[in-house]
């Protein structure tokens, strides 16, 4: 029985009627376990990294700074490039394998993609779990990375395509709920394998990643495939069959329809990724790769790969780091709620433009705190200003997880029209990894030439994004996919002038002031 029903809006005024069905709350909760296995990757890692056993068996070195007393040097002590490749290697895999998931999502479907995700995922964790040297453990982490590559190249795409228009947003953001789940539960199993007396308490650790790849790769054999891709591929009969079961009703011809013009549309691009440079593109990739630069330069995933590392370094002890680590899984899971239930709501716009604020006030007491309280060698952190820290990274973080987190990925996933869809969610993968992975290899580095200035440096990066989101990131709420390029583009003060259309706008004059036009849609 369906959960409710509504009508979407098209642009031409036409109503798409779609109920909320219990098969489409179902495949997107299993397809959005791939979340959180990224999301357990990521918490994972940093808190095996401050466990002595861990460090003693595969980096010796660091172990040895960790223990030595007369070491004045708390923000340098774990800067090691081979500690930092056992995070980074992951992002890197990713990076390449996000380039053949592009073609498996297009030619084979959403779901055979997220498929290979979990047979990857399966496989790296299996190595990680069982290795005996640095050369294993990082191979481990190559698979993996293979697994991120292909589950966020089809995961994202897979609940944008399946969910309807006016609840895309929230069930888009299970993805990114799922991947705060993911760090939660990496964080809860750190806390209590390093504990574990004898020395293998980071196999287990490494090993649980298992349940959420076993759950990624159950989901993807009992998922339908989304009726765009399978109009995309020419079964069209079965393509509206599957649109008729996720949407709960018979009356399904509009969308149909659309979806098979769209297709046509599609299919008379031979190359996609050569089509995204057009002109009429610009906007969508342009937004796309500044999101996704953005999303990591806010310092988020240095903060959550290192949590227990950063909280040991500045004071806490590896205990209290770990349990630290715990509390903020915690905020971020509970955050990534807020953004679930108020982005279709309240809009993306709004929700950027708040987190701005809240990451930018966060990141600049911290700083301060750490620049007046912690010395380079230095042993404690007073206990008050200790809780204080704790609490502003709460702060940050979740001002993250109600936006940057699961927009990031969502408002790419919605802007690209279906003939440079998967080629785009292919530059969204790809410049995530890039940049994650170039963070997770600089981030121990940076934090031992920059210090407490370090979360001045991301705070800056909060500050431009921001004012980046102000002129240049129009609202997507509502809006069907399909029609994006004459709701929203077509309409924006700035990025109008990139349609291609037979009026041209006027570059000059009273009602074609670039100026004026942009102040008159911020007013709208």
């Amino acid at each position: 029985m369906p959960a409710g029903g509504f009508a979407t809006a098209t642009a031409g005024g036409g109503k798409f009627e779609a109920k909320i069905t219990p098969i489409v709350i179902l495949s997107c909760i299993m397809a959005a376990t791939g979340g959180l296995m990224f999301g357990y990757d990521v918490g994972v890692s940093g808190g095996v990294t401050s466990m002595p056993d861990f460090l003693e068996k595969f980096f010796p070195e660091v172990y040895g700074k960790t223990q030595d007393p007369n070491l004045n040097s708390n923000y340098c002590k774990y800067d090691n490039q081979n500690l930092q490749l056992f995070t980074s290697s992951l992002y890197l895999a990713g990076l390449i394998a996000t380039f053949f998931a592009s073609w498996t999502t297009r030619r084979l479907g959403r779901k055979p993609t997220m498929l290979i995700a979990g047979f990857f995922f399966i496989l790296g964790v299996v190595l990680n779990a069982a290795a005996q040297d640095l050369v294993m453990l990082i191979i481990g982490r190559i698979f993996l990375g293979c697994g991120v590559g292909f589950a966020n190249q089809a995961v994202p795409l897979f609940l944008s395509e399946i969910a309807p228009t006016r609840i895309r947003g929230g069930l888009n953001i299970l993805f990114q709920l799922n991947v705060t789940v993911g760090i939660l539960f990496a964080n809860l199993v750190n806390y209590g394998t390093a504990k574990i007396k004898g020395g293998w308490g980071w196999r287990l650790s490494l090993g649980l990643a298992g349940i959420p790849a076993v759950l990624l790769t159950g989901g993807a054999l009992l998922v339908l495939e989304t009726p765009n891709s399978l109009i995309e591929r020419g079964r069209l009969d079965e393509g509206k069959s599957v649109l008729r079961k996720i949407r709960g009703t018979d009356n399904i011809e509009p969308e149909f329809l659309e979806l098979v013009e769209a297709s046509r549309m599609a299919k008379e691009v031979k190359h996609p990724f050569r089509n995204l440079l057009k002109r009429r593109n610009w906007p969508q990739l342009s937004i796309t790769i500044a999101l996704q630069i953005f999303q990591q330069f806010t310092g988020i995933n240095a903060i959550m790969f290192y949590a227990p590392v950063l909280f040991d370094t500045v004071g806490f002890g590896s205990d209290a780091a770990l349990y630290s680590a715990v509390i903020i899984g915690a905020v971020n899971v509970l955050s990534t709620c807020v953004s679930i239930y108020s982005v279709d709501k309240v809009g993306r716009r709004m929700l950027l433009l708040e987190a701005g604020v809240q990451m930018f006030f966060s990141q600049v007491v911290i700083a301060i705190i750490l620049g007046v309280k912690v010395t380079d060698d230095s042993n404690d952190l007073h206990r008050g200003f200790a809780v204080l820290v704790v609490l502003m990274v709460c702060t940050f973080v979740s001002a993250f997880a109600w936006s940057w987190g699961p927009l990031g990925w969502l408002i790419p996933s919605e802007t690209f029209p279906l003939e440079t869809r998967s080629a785009g969610q292919s530059v969204t993968v790809c410049v995530n990894l890039i940049f994650t992975f170039v963070m997770a290899q600089a981030f121990l580095s940076m934090l031992c030439t920059l210090k407490f200035g370090i979360f001045l440096f991301f705070s800056g990066w909060v500050f431009i994004m921001s004012i980046f989101v102000v002129f240049l990131l129009p609202e997507t709420k509502n809006i069907p996919i399909e029609e994006m390029t004459d709701m929203v583009w077509k309409k924006h003060w700035f990025w109008k002038r990139f349609m291609d259309d037979k009026e041209e706008v006027p570059p000059t004059g009273t009602n074609g002031d670039p100026l004026t036009e942009k102040w008159a849609y911020y007013g709208t």
